[in-house]
């Protein structure tokens, strides 16, 4: 049976449903739902174990299925349906023996969809992820440019507007929340000035960064509001 690897530690992130939210820009009740009803439920299920765990009163997830809720917006925006989502979830985990297949690049890389089935390319095969016979266009190669991989072909870290914005989610980081690249410093923090009325030079003198970086803060804070 396929490991789900839910134990929180250290280099892995945690993410509560709150966080999840925030960071995907969906509602809460949306983030709550896919977890519960979706991940831990049917794909949970699947595999014997839970995609997430209890956090004193909250429940979170890591990096990895952080990601894959990611791609999972990609694809409904697209209007792939949710049963079809999790039917390319299935088969794709039994192909790569992987919880998460989501979160690797060669699957990533090949990812397909028509706006309502999902098509996984191998070599020169179109696979068909449920069996029926579609046309294909690419979708994922935007969501590329926001991802950094690892040397295991794993997601490492995640710029949730592209890295032309310098936040990052790093999950060796500050246990994954999003933070100024290069820096611990979480943009919260930074708006809370902005909020105050600091103005952006200011802001910048005091923590030793740019003014993009502050700008940069206060727009990844503005969007996720």
């Amino acid at each position: 049976m396929i490991a789900i690897d839910n134990k929180p530690r250290l280099g892995t992130g945690i993410f509560t449903i709150g966080e999840v939210a925030k960071i995907l820009k969906i509602s809460y009740p949306k983030a709550y739902r896919w977890i519960n009803k979706y991940w831990d439920g049917e794909l949970g299920k699947e595999f014997g174990n839970t995609y997430s765990w209890k956090l004193d009163d909250s429940i979170a997830v890591n990096f990895y299925t952080l990601v894959e809720f990611y791609v999972f917006v990609e694809l409904a925006r697209k209007g792939v349906k949710t049963s079809e989502v999790l039917k390319a979830h299935k088969k794709l985990s039994k192909i790569y023996d992987s919880a998460y297949p989501f979160a690797k690049r060669e699957v990533l890389d090949e990812l397909k969809t028509d706006g309502k089935k999902v098509f996984w390319k191998k070599g020169h095969d179109l696979i068909n992820l449920d069996g029926t016979d579609q046309f294909n266009l690419g979708f994922i190669e935007s969501f590329f440019k926001k991802l950094e991989f690892d040397s295991e072909n794993m997601v490492s870290r995640l710029w949730p507007l592209g890295k032309e914005v310098s936040v990052v989610v790093d999950p060796r980081r500050k246990f994954g929340h999003p933070i100024i690249e290069g820096r611990n410093i979480y943009p919260e923090t930074l708006y809370g000035h902005f909020k105050a009325g600091d103005p952006v030079p200011y802001i910048a003198y005091v923590y030793e960064i740019t003014e993009k970086e502050v700008k940069d803060a206060i727009f990844y804070c503005e969007q996720a509001a």
